[in-house]
């Protein structure tokens, strides 16, 4: 199941988290972004409870992220 999630920061420590991210097996890309989300995030899981729990514990759990959306890929 692909996704993506767009994190919202509030400092700037947008190269720490990609940084983090890059170095989980099932973040597949992480790019920084101009606008109003920090970050986008590619990711590969088997379900939405196994997504949910990775934002929760990896990204949401943060002091530095103010808001996450998460993207589930519906087709091509």
């Amino acid at each position: 199941m692909k996704a993506f999630v767009l994190v919202s920061l509030k400092e700037g420590s947008e190269k720490d988290l990609i940084e983090e991210l890059s170095r989980h097996p099932k973040v597949k890309n992480s790019y920084i972004l101009f606008g109003e989300w920090d970050i986008i995030a590619e990711l590969d899981f088997t379900t939405p409870e196994e997504l949910g729990t990775f934002v929760m514990e990896r990204i949401r759990s943060r002091e530095d992220v103010r808001l996450t959306s998460s993207l589930i890929v519906a087709g091509k």
